[in-house]
């Protein structure tokens, strides 16, 4: 197969770029999108029914996607115990952000999740063996620190959802760590199927002594579209991050600050206050620098890589 010019391949890595970064915007306003679903109906539906129709109809597409990728074959797997630790944690982090949802703006929700690239970084050391350097973890601790700015401990307004949230993003970020450790052979569509049919088998169980059924026909969209749109924006994701680099992804994760401010505003009436903003500013500033870190890390690894390469 012929090699590119040097000019074409910059030009179609750009390309390539330009679409996963246009995935994941997309991905992550669908995301929002389910998200207000999910809030419309929190406080009238138990947890676990929501989570059943989230999980059940993304199946949907999800089926669309094993399809295309290339059959059932490549759900095959030989680490099923990792898959159910994988589900478990991301099973209780959905759990956690449905319920807190019920009461808690969906910006601040938001604002707390983006702590989870700083807990990801903080759990790499012990639980995958990658340590990081001091900046790193200074980054990690002043993020920590926005995020107490918007919990305000001891101002009396500790709210239990707002921990909910806190405890769904501790989940998440050891989801991701548990992914990290199944891609190294697993197929990123096993891992999406197996986590979604976990969530739709166990969702559908837990939800049957609390089972409300819905109310209106408008009631019984929204879950089936919480399903449909949420399995739609998982596969752009996926698609995103195939298509570009993760540290030229990252800045564009924080658009769902954006996303929560104008649905909150638009259909809640709720607009965060100041300390919100500003406990959302360091957090992702935190997080922003530890992207730039790891972006510089692995320029000096690539070039190290390209020197030991090149003969004297």
């Amino acid at each position: 197969m012929t090699a590119l010019p040097p000019a074409a391949a910059a030009a179609a890595s750009s390309l390539q770029a330009l679409r996963g970064i246009a995935c994941l915007v997309l991905a992550i306003a669908l995301f929002s999108a389910m998200d207000v679903m999910v809030k419309l109906l929190a406080a009238d539906y138990p947890t676990l029914q929501l989570v059943f129709f989230r999980s059940v109809f993304a199946l949907v597409p999800l089926s669309f996607a094993v399809a295309r990728a290339g059959g059932l074959r490549m759900l095959r797997t030989r680490r099923p115990f990792a898959h159910i630790l994988r589900s478990a944690a991301g099973l209780g982090a959905m759990v956690a952000f449905f319920a807190s949802y019920a009461s808690l703006p969906l910006a601040e929700a938001y604002a707390i999740a983006f702590a989870a690239p700083l807990m990801l970084t903080a759990m790499a050391g012990p639980l995958l063996g990658e340590w990081i350097g001091w900046r790193r973890w200074c980054a990690v601790i002043v993020g920590f620190v926005g995020v107490l700015v918007i919990l305000r401990p001891g101002m009396g307004v500790l709210a239990p959802a707002a921990l909910l949230c806190l405890a769904g993003t501790v989940l998440y970020a050891l989801a991701m760590v548990m992914i990290r450790k199944l891609g190294s052979t697993e197929t990123t569509v096993a891992i999406v199927f197996y986590f979604t049919l976990t969530c739709a088998v166990v969702g559908g169980l837990g939800m049957l002594p609390d089972w409300v059924t819905p109310r209106s026909p408008t009631d019984l969209a929204l879950m089936i579209g919480t399903g449909l749109v949420g399995g739609l924006a998982q596969l752009l994701m996926t698609s995103a991050f195939r298509s570009a680099p993760a540290a030229t992804l990252a800045p564009f994760e924080y658009t769902a600050l954006v996303w929560g401010i104008g649905f909150g505003w638009l259909v809640f009436g709720d607009w965060p206050d100041s300390v919100v903003f500003l406990g959302a500013a360091i957090v992702v500033g935190s997080g922003l620098y530890i992207v730039h870190r790891e972006a510089l890390r692995h320029r000096a690894l690539r070039m190290a890589a390209v020197s030991a390469e090149t003969p004297a």
